[in-house]
């Protein structure tokens, strides 16, 4: 009998609420002292040291040194991707979508519709822009569940819009595949591919990051670029 893996032990690193409040907060690939994670989870600063030497040993966060000063975030893509999935299934258990109901009003339309999951794109245009991607002939899937695979066609469109496909593949991730989206009911394009088409849309100036939250606009050199590729083709 093949081996289980140790789920649990994963699973257990985020059963506590301080530790998901402090794994969320750094959901946006931010780096953030022990002392702000601690107020985000609302524990003491004693308190917070112990939930995140849990999380450090057991591989779901690493640590830099700025200074005198000790900075967190999330390990990589992949454990972000996995925290990412278990929101939006604690959002879809629970039926109203309560999660949603934390998020400042002011930033809450905005939210859903641009933003970024760890290290790309999410929301309504990260779904938007995964089925245009399917549309378009770039990826193609057996079923929902399955990674995605790179065409023949979408080797030549992603190519001609910027992406290094042969860096992109080096990675030590997966290449692309469905993410689940907090917030929409179909899921948005992640791993490898996604990341490096995050990056070329910031270098070309088609998005702009917030430097605050994890959204972003979308310029209108960026909605003309993703017109001509055939990926927004009603625009």
């Amino acid at each position: 009998m093949e081996e289980l893996p140790d789920i649990a032990a994963v699973a257990s690193l985020l059963s506590s609420p301080v530790r998901a409040s402090m794994a969320w907060a750094l959901i946006d690939g931010s780096k953030r002292p022990a002392g702000e994670l601690a107020a985000c989870a609302d524990v003491s600063a004693q308190a917070a040291s112990r939930h995140l030497a849990l999380m450090l040993e057991g591989g779901l966060l690493e640590v830099q040194s700025n200074g005198r000063a000790r900075e967190y975030r999330i390990a990589n893509s992949e454990v972000a991707c996995m925290i990412e999935s278990m929101a939006a299934l604690a959002a879809e258990l629970a039926a109203d979508r309560s999660l949603l109901a934390r998020l400042p009003r002011k930033n809450s339309a905005q939210f859903r519709q641009a933003r970024t999951c760890y290290d790309h794109f999410a929301g309504r245009f990260g779904v938007d822009l995964l089925q245009g991607i399917l549309s378009a002939g770039w990826l193609e899937c057996k079923d929902k569940e399955s990674e995605f695979q790179l065409t023949t066609i979408g080797t030549e469109g992603f190519t001609e819009f910027g992406l290094d496909l042969s860096h992109a593949r080096t990675q030590c991730r997966v290449f692309a595949r469905p993410c689940s989206d907090i917030t929409e009911s179909a899921p948005h394009l992640g791993g490898a591919l996604a990341a490096s088409f995050l990056d070329v849309c910031v270098n070309r100036g088609l998005v702009l990051r917030s430097r605050h939250s994890r959204t972003v606009s979308i310029t209108p050199a960026g909605w003309d670029a993703f017109r001509r590729a055939g990926l927004f083709p009603r625009l």
